[in-house]
């Protein structure tokens, strides 16, 4: 039955995939040279992303098809007005991967395609007020590179760093598109109506052959939305820090306890700087199981545990991976 129900999903996503693959092999030189350019020159912070900077072969095409379900204290940003929120957040992702050589470097690029449905309560002024949301939201786009302990490597020099790992250093920048469905007089979007970008360190230490520690390090910019309610709206640079226990069982097999705290992101309204600093973390467990040799099944779970600034919220995530190679 796990057989079946894998073998016909995974058709289903590599055709998904396969649609995504033939638009970027034309584009894909045009956006590297893009994304390595915003590198050189250089929502929010609740993400939970352990293992970011694990290499893999060169080459390695990997689909994601995934589901993300919150509830509680959360909005798409978490910077607008509204308190005693009171949210149902369902989001559908398509994401690909690909490992490339970057100057003889592991690197990853990858593009996420996210559909949000949700309904959100709370009160704005005072007034209760209630939206129903639907529609794709910012595109995102990643590029990262190991410079220190992950060379471009063949599948055999792959195994051997399985065997032997040691530490890597490795940065990224991740971009969001302001392509989601936006509404110039609604308070509440899936769309963000801006450029955001976010550069970042990561850090990864072997702590025996079974344990991992791994830390990142980064930073949100924030583009200006020109038609936030008929006036312009700025924010300010959002810090978060990210830190992960790792535990592998067996290779595919690993589950990681996951931290991370974000500050900073106040708005300014029309020349008005408010009241509205981000100061708040977040504790989640991720779990990684194989389920045949080019599929595996990640669950992941999440929580506030400091909310200084609203955003209690829990979280829940499910992914199907694919290799596609």
């Amino acid at each position: 039955m796990t057989l079946v129900f894998g073998t016909r999903l995974s058709v289903l996503v590599t055709s998904s995939c396969s649609m995504i693959y033939i638009i970027l092999n034309n584009f894909m030189k045009t956006i590297i040279i893009i994304l390595i350019m915003l590198t050189a020159s250089t929502i929010s912070g609740q993400e939970l992303s352990p293992r970011a900077y694990w290499p893999a072969p060169n080459g390695t095409k990997l689909c994601i098809l995934g589901y993300s379900h919150s509830w509680g204290d959360v909005l798409m940003d978490p910077s607008l007005p509204i308190t005693g929120v009171d949210s149902r957040i369902h989001v559908g992702i398509l994401a690909y991967q690909q490992t490339i050589n970057f100057f003889g470097s592991t690197s990853k690029f990858v593009i996420e395609i996210p559909y949000v449905i949700g309904n959100l309560k709370g009160f704005l002024d005072g007034e209760p007020r209630t939206r129903n949301i639907s529609g794709f939201s910012d595109i995102g786009l990643t590029l990262s590179a190991n410079f220190i302990g992950a060379p471009s490597m063949t599948p055999s020099e792959f195994l051997e760093l399985l065997n032997s790992p040691h530490p890597i250093l490795g940065a990224s920048v991740k971009i969001l598109v302001p392509s989601g469905h936006y509404e110039k007089d609604r308070l509440i979007n899936v769309g963000t109506n801006r450029w955001a970008i976010k550069p970042e360190l990561g850090f990864m230490m072997p702590l025996n052959d079974k344990w991992l520690f791994e830390l990142e390090l980064g930073v949100w910019f924030f583009a200006d939305n020109d038609e936030f309610l008929g006036v312009t709206r700025k924010q300010k640079p959002i810090t978060a820090t990210e830190i992960h226990i790792v535990r592998r069982f067996k290779p595919g097999f690993w589950a990681a306890l996951d931290l991370n705290f974000y500050t900073g992101g106040k708005t300014i309204v029309n020349g008005k700087l408010n009241a509205d600093l981000q100061r708040n973390s977040r504790f989640g467990i991720t779990l990684v199981y194989p389920i045949a040799r080019n599929q595996s099944l990640l669950a992941g779970f999440s929580k506030g545990v400091v909310t200084k600034s609203g955003e209690d919220f829990f979280s829940i995530l499910l992914t199907y991976n694919l290799l596609l190679n």
